[in-house]
């Protein structure tokens, strides 16, 4: 039995310059640690795991600070915080990086504060899977562990993610990325394959058509909620994965959790960044969670 109910959620913290049909915003608060802290840390409180550089802005401390349970395994390094920029298609969903620029990121090595090592929880959220090993490896409570990957993990580091999947509970994965890692493109054959490798659970994320979770004994499907115009897509995975894991802490079931995620991820996309996240509250997004229902 687990002892400490914490979530640690590792991943990265980003300075975004976002362009979409709705316009350009840059320098904004992202990256998938930022994202998935502030989803989950509506109903807790999240300990994030991640590097910024001394230009990471006052602003950005505050919104972790009031979405973190503690701070203390955030790494403060001479030098720029990661940045990245992209420009969505029309179309909303797909993108073209403009630049990359890993700054302090680039030499980060996860280490674990003591007093964190026995957390319940871990949320690898999508980062390289040897930093996820990394985490995974300084745990020591045996935690349930839920991991979010992307495209390019399978494309260049596939036995690496092997091994993170292989003691991985739930792996959340969108629908592209199940059929590159097992070359299936029906979503119930390829799970089967996946839950084959180790998880218990599977979460397909479907975009515009909401989210599926698989098992060997469950089957589950939740919608999204209808928002009228996606300003930026960028950090909904993050989100939904985030609202999905408190969940599971609040011991909801598995589709209240799916729902809980789908919600939030819809007031992630209204807005720029993290600016319309940061300004709703639990009344909010139980009235999206209904709607959906």
């Amino acid at each position: 039995m687990n002892e400490i109910n914490e979530v640690l959620i590792l991943g990265s913290i980003a300075l975004d310059t976002i362009e979409t049909k709705f316009g350009k915003k840059e320098d904004l608060l992202g990256g998938s640690a930022t994202y998935a802290t502030i989803g989950a840390g509506f109903y807790g409180s999240p300990i994030p795991i991640g590097i910024v550089g001394d230009d990471f802005p006052e602003k950005g401390d505050e919104i972790f600070n009031n979405f973190s349970s503690n701070l203390d395994n955030i790494e403060k390094k001479h030098g720029k915080t990661f940045s990245w920029g992209g420009k969505y298609h029309n179309n909303g969903d797909d993108r073209d990086t403009l630049f990359t620029d890993l700054g302090v990121f680039e030499s980060f090595e996860p280490v674990l504060h003591s007093k964190n090592v026995k957390a319940s929880w871990v949320f690898l959220a999508n980062i390289h899977p040897s930093l996820q090993l990394s985490v995974l490896n300084q745990c020591k409570n045996n935690p349930t562990v839920i991991t979010d990957t992307m495209n390019l993990w399978i494309d260049t580091t596939l036995q690496e993610l092997k091994k993170i999947i292989k003691r991985t509970d739930i792996l959340l994965i969108n629908e592209s990325e199940l059929s590159l890692l097992t070359k299936n493109e029906n979503i119930l054959e390829s799970s089967k394959q996946v839950l084959s490798m180790g998880p218990q659970k599977i979460v397909v994320k479907l975009g515009s058509k909401g989210a599926r979770c698989i098992s060997k004994n469950e089957d589950i499907s939740v919608g999204v909620y209808p928002v009228k115009d996606v300003v930026d897509p960028t950090g909904a995975g993050d989100v939904f994965g985030g609202g999905f894991v408190s969940g599971l802490i609040d011991n909801l079931s598995t589709s209240e959790s799916m729902l809980r995620g789908s919600a939030l991820a819809s007031f992630c996309i209204e807005e720029f960044g993290v600016s319309k996240l940061i300004n709703i509250n639990k009344n909010d997004v139980e009235k999206r969670m209904e709607s959906i229902k």
